[in-house]
């Protein structure tokens, strides 16, 4: 697996399904701030040409399937809820605290232990870290501005990271 953070404002994102597991894709691309093209479940592969990536959720499996079949053959990534064979992607379990997105994945494999690990992590990450990565990001931007090499920022990043006692 090959882990990446996606700048929304450089894709087209589709999404098609029914029910809760609609909904439930919805709220995660609405977290992230995506806004998706809703696309029909038999919707032809000149359709999905306006898109770049599929999430599909909610749907019986054969329709899923053939979705994302005529999906791949104009280059769109997939991914099809609970159906990791029909996935071309993952979607990580998420703690999102403002800008800071720490994600965990099972590859697919153990969704449910991912699940617990974020829960675990949600308890420990406070709604604070929003402002405390703030913090560090105009620290950041100052010591860039003055022209300290990456090294030195990273080691100053660490001292105050320590200083603040934001990692116990």
């Amino acid at each position: 697996m090959l882990p990446v953070v996606l700048d929304q404002s450089a894709l087209k994102v589709g999404l098609c399904g029914a029910g809760d597991g609609l909904a439930r894709r919805r709220a995660l691309l609405q977290d992230a701030g995506v806004v998706p093209l809703m696309v029909a479940a038999d919707a032809s592969s000149v359709d999905l040409q306006a898109i770049n990536v599929l999430f599909v959720a909610g749907l019986d499996r054969s329709t899923s399937k053939a979705l994302a079949e005529r999906a791949r053959t104009r280059g769109v990534l997939v991914n099809v809820e609970d159906v990791p064979s029909y996935c071309d992607f993952y979607v990580p379990a998420i703690v999102r605290r403002g800008d800071l997105l720490v994600s965990v994945s099972t590859s697919g494999k153990a969704p449910g232990l991912a699940k617990l690990i974020r829960e675990w992590l949600e308890r420990r990450l406070g709604l604070d870290w929003d402002s405390h990565v703030e913090t560090v990001s105009r620290a950041r931007a100052e010591w860039r501005a003055k022209g300290f090499a990456p090294s030195e920022v990273s080691r100053r990043t660490r001292d105050l990271v320590a200083e603040r006692e934001l990692l116990p």
